[in-house]
């Protein structure tokens, strides 16, 4: 690995066949590739595709293999529950060979699709690899979501089994998967062979006969069992992850094999700089894109020890949960969402929670699912004495496209930018015209093609949707629907969603900018901005904040601070005159702000519910808060 982030970054652009075979070094092959890119495969080109390997094998048999049996592989950390348990690399490995024989049993084999439909408990991750293992694609879809939605991915995907769970556990309530589950199978067209039910003892599940298998009995019969690791080609898929589309109907991104196992085996050194043996905690879901990379496959992929937390940053049992797991297990390293940090800022914005922890293994914080704010990265950084570094990325490149590469020598912080593009990522942006525009202006976020190694080659079934969606509007470029500008030294700032640009009076001003400075308020936890409809200027701004807990001043005084301190950070132009405090705001399970739903409530303009939305009942709340408008 070539010692610096410029050199590196160069080096990755002008001589990409070079730079990736040598990472590709790092993954065992059945087939090593000689080829790393085929312009003529595919949409766009394909990588390494003349190798073949096992995406399971080098997560677990390899580890084994080369002596790392004993050590610990995966840690269930589950404060919902009350156990704990810790996986060895051989116990792991042990479990999941027995599950791909059970799968084999029902016919799985190379090539079919195997949704999971799961909470956070280690059968999930042993159904993931143990399909990898047998060369079948996975698809797991975050438990306790709708049954609508889900029967909408079972067709799609059209699996040959289902795994589930009798039930999810949250904070406050129990989540019962099952009647969910049978629902979504009564609204789709397709029917699995089987699905086999994990029974949790806190809410247990009836069986449907004939089509049901109970789990733990089918893992008693299997004892002692195991299935081989399949050959797959690098440009096989590993599994298929879904993301909200805007016709309703869901993008099934597809991931690859070898192309995303040697791009993950990069990152965990280079942009993350985690060591084999040491403990790395991702506090996401492996329903989400963040859960599957650094929860599952990277971790394991390098010999890490990966801990699987079914818990929340807050209320299980307080706002100290997430240092809690960071002292008890030694996690060199946290990476989270800022929605989780926002969320621990609001309940303890002393950091009282951290008081006595022994945090001197822990090197980095790291925040990916939405923009990071630069009030909630300082102040975390001011409680945590440790670098809190933000990188940016989406479903469908798998893993970041923007951050600041701790293993090559991390590089000065700017507030607001992830800081700078990953090797592989040639970002540019252009205005709509397709021109790219001048340092520092904003523009739409492009990458030039071929994208690098893990990125989506493909929509599953649905190739001219991926046209449509990502390529055609820029020729040339991967539209990331992103905007934002680069500035003098090549830093990256993603500054809204395409969507959340908002034109006032002919100005288009971003949305982020705007939150940025309204999160700088010290009475603010969170904060969203929306354009909303208005008959002179064409939108407004209109502010939504939630305060932080025990702030008890007069809500319409802190509007009228914030909205001082958005004039004279961004302007007058920006117009900015509304703030509507209230106790949440909307969003996905993986923590990104519903905006482009709250300006349609906003503007009194038809909307769906989304569906993956967190807790229904706030948008109320939203349109609660909007009928009081002008009051600030």
């Amino acid at each position: 690995m070539i010692a610096d982030y410029h050199s590196t970054y160069q080096f990755s652009l002008t001589d990409p066949k070079h730079f990736w075979l040598d990472a590709a070094e790092a993954i065992d092959w059945t087939k090593k590739p000689e080829t790393a890119f085929d312009p003529a495969l595919g949409v766009y080109g394909r990588w390494f595709s003349d190798g073949a390997l096992n995406a399971c094998a080098n997560l677990l048999d390899r580890h084994v293999a080369g002596g790392r049996g004993e050590q610990a592989a995966l840690i269930y950390d589950s404060p919902v529950t009350g156990v704990k348990r810790t996986y060895s690399y051989e116990e792991l490995l042990r479990e999941v060979a027995r599950f791909a024989a059970i799968l084999s049993d029902l016919g799985v084999g190379r090539g079919d699709r195997v949704v999971i439909y799961m909470p956070m408990v280690p059968e999930a991750v042993i159904g993931m690899l143990a399909s990898a293992r047998l060369g079948a694609i996975h698809s797991v879809v975050f438990g306790g979501f709708a049954a609508n939605e889900l029967a909408k991915r079972i067709d799609d995907a059209r699996p040959k089994v289902i795994l589930t769970a009798s039930c999810g556990i949250e904070p406050t309530r129990k989540v019962a998967y099952k009647p969910l589950l049978d629902q979504a199978m009564a609204m789709a067209s397709h029917a699995p062979d089987a699905v086999i039910l994990l029974q949790r003892p806190e809410l247990e599940a009836e069986m449907t006969p004939g089509r049901d298998h109970d789990w733990a009995s089918l893992v008693l019969a299997a004892d002692g069992r195991s299935a081989p690791c399949a050959e797959m080609e690098a440009t096989d898929p590993l599994y298929i992850l879904y993301t909200s589309g805007t016709t309703g109907a869901p993008k099934g991104v597809v991931r690859d094999t070898g192309g995303y196992l040697v791009a993950l085996a990069w990152t965990m050194g280079a942009v993350y700089g985690v060591k084999p043996g040491e403990t790395f905690f991702c506090a996401s879901d492996i329903g989400w894109v963040v859960g599957h990379s650094y929860i599952v496959y990277a971790p394991l992929l390098i010999g890490a020890t990966t801990i699987l937390y079914e818990g929340k940053p807050v209320a299980t049992p307080d706002a100290g949960a997430l240092w809690r797991v960071m002292e008890e297990h030694k996690a060199v390293a946290l990476f989270t969402a800022p929605t989780a940090i926002r969320a621990v800022k609001k309940e303890d914005s002393k950091g009282d929670k951290l008081a006595g922890r022994d945090l001197s293994h822990f090197r980095a914080l790291y925040l990916a699912g939405e923009r990071a704010d630069p009030a909630t990265i300082q102040w975390a950084a001011d409680l945590l004495k440790v670098p809190v570094i933000d990188n940016c990325w989406q479903t469908e490149t798998g893993w970041p496209i923007v951050a600041n590469p701790v293993g090559l020598g991390a590089l000065p912080f700017k507030p607001g930018s992830p800081t700078v593009p990953m090797p592989g990522y040639d970002v540019r942006v252009l205005d709509d015209a397709g021109h790219e525009t001048p340092v520092g202006m904003l523009g739409n976020i492009v990458i030039r093609l071929p994208l690098p190694p893990g990125c989506l080659p493909t929509l599953w079934n649905d190739e001219a949707r991926f046209r449509k969606s990502y390529l055609d509007g820029f020729p040339g470029f991967y539209q990331t629907s992103d905007a934002g500008f680069i500035d003098e030294d090549g830093y990256v700032f993603f500054m809204a969603r395409t969507d959340d640009i908002i034109n006032v009076a002919g100005h288009r001003l971003s949305t982020g900018g705007m939150e940025e400075a309204i999160a700088a308020h010290p009475d603010v936890a969170e904060c969203a901005v929306v354009g909303v409809a208005d008959a002179l200027k064409g939108q407004t701004p209109v502010g939504f904040v939630v305060l932080k807990s025990g702030v008890s001043r007069d809500g319409a005084e802190i509007g009228r601070e914030i909205v001082a301190l958005v004039r004279d950070r961004i302007g007058p132009v920006a117009a900015f005159r509304e703030t509507l405090t209230v106790a949440r705001l909307p969003k996905t399970r993986s923590g990104k702000i519903l905006r482009g739903t709250i300006q349609k409530i906003a503007d009194g303009e038809d909307w769906t519910m989304p569906a993956t939305i967190e807790d229904a009942a706030v948008l109320d709340e939203i349109g609660e808060a909007l009928k009081g408008r002008g009051t600030t």
